[in-house]
């Protein structure tokens, strides 16, 4: 039995160094090589190891913040933790497999919808990586035509906030992005200078009464109310830099705010941004980020997608996915 263990532990030390593709691919092979490659301690090592340097995420693959918190032992026996499944369902390569594998009259209904005229679709973006960052995410945006083109900027006024900017994308989709920004330019150069947080004007407190205790909660005033009811999605722009100081807890009760079921329909996607100033910057990783904003809370579809300012890396993925949804829902 002692044999047998210590043959067990270096198969295992040694299947440690083929790639996750790899041993799917020797688990083909027979019948003896599918049960051993299948080893949960084998695959949460993967996992746990990868998921890291995984650049997004989404509502249907966020890995169970139990996995980082509780030791191997802890939940080896629960038939709920199949790291291997819960591994090929999360990582990026197993996602886009499986919207590769989509049946084939999705592809012919996207097709039907992009030959019928539709709305331009209007996202409202906020978030401290607006306004926090050395380097400006929308000042990027605006000025880098060979990632993102600017298509306009239209004439409709939404009760004070603007009309927001027009963008190309894949030069046939016209999209456009309505910026909230919490406070004024001069206020928010200041707070970067003085590493200082800013009184955010976009949200005000509210206290409930829940049995005995009292809760805060915050709502939007009464020009973003107005940009939240007739938007078709959402961007929340995380700041996603390592050496600062976060406050999930209020960007949080922030994004709530925001995509409040009661200012329109309850199922509008939110893209995450999870971004960094330049690429030398140390991120948090995006799995982290998505766990740190309790986003297994919302009931909508969302994605987290690392982005970086300075060269809008990460950022076309993100419009991407956002158009996906946004056409998914419009079609429901």
């Amino acid at each position: 039995a002692a044999l047998n263990g210590f043959q067990i532990d270096v198969q295992l030390n040694i299947m440690s160094f083929l790639s996750p593709q790899d041993l799917c691919r020797l688990g083909s092979t027979s019948c003896y090589w599918r049960a051993a490659v299948q080893d949960p301690l084998l695959w949460r090592y993967f996992l746990l190891r990868d998921l890291p340097s995984w650049t997004s995420v989404d509502w249907k693959t966020l890995p169970d913040e139990e996995i980082f918190n509780k030791a191997f032992s802890e939940v080896s026996d629960n038939a709920l933790y199949d790291y291997m499944a819960v591994y090929k369902r999360s990582c990026p390569q197993g996602r886009r497999s499986l919207k590769s594998s989509r049946p084939r009259y999705g592809a012919v209904t996207s097709f039907l919808q992009s030959l019928v005229t539709q709305a331009e679709p209007r996202f409202a973006m906020f978030g401290p990586g607006l306004e926090e960052l050395d380097n400006s995410l929308v000042q990027k945006m605006m000025t880098c035509p060979e990632i993102l083109l600017v298509a306009g900027l239209p004439h409709r006024q939404i009760h004070g906030i603007g009309s927001g900017v027009s963008f190309l994308f894949n030069n046939n989709q016209k999209f456009n992005i309505v910026t909230l920004y919490s406070t004024t330019s001069v206020e928010r150069r200041r707070a970067r200078e003085e590493q200082a947080v800013a009184v955010n004007k976009m949200f005000y407190q509210e206290s409930t009464t829940t049995g005995n205790q009292q809760a805060m909660h915050y709502s939007v005033i009464a020009q973003v109310r107005k940009v939240c009811e007739v938007v078709d999605g959402f961007i929340y722009v995380a700041n996603a830099e390592a050496h600062r100081e976060h406050d999930r807890q209020e960007e949080l009760a922030r994004i709530l705010a925001m995509i409040d079921p009661t200012l329109g329909p309850p199922n509008r996607p939110l893209l995450v941004l999870s971004c960094v100033s330049h690429v030398g910057v140390k991120r948090i990783p995006c799995v982290y980020v998505a766990h740190q904003l309790q986003l297994n809370l919302l009931h909508q579809p969302w994605m987290v997608q690392d982005t970086v300012a300075a060269t809008l890396d990460g950022l076309l993925n993100g419009i991407e996915w956002l158009f996906e949804e946004a056409n998914c829902k419009s079609a429901q």
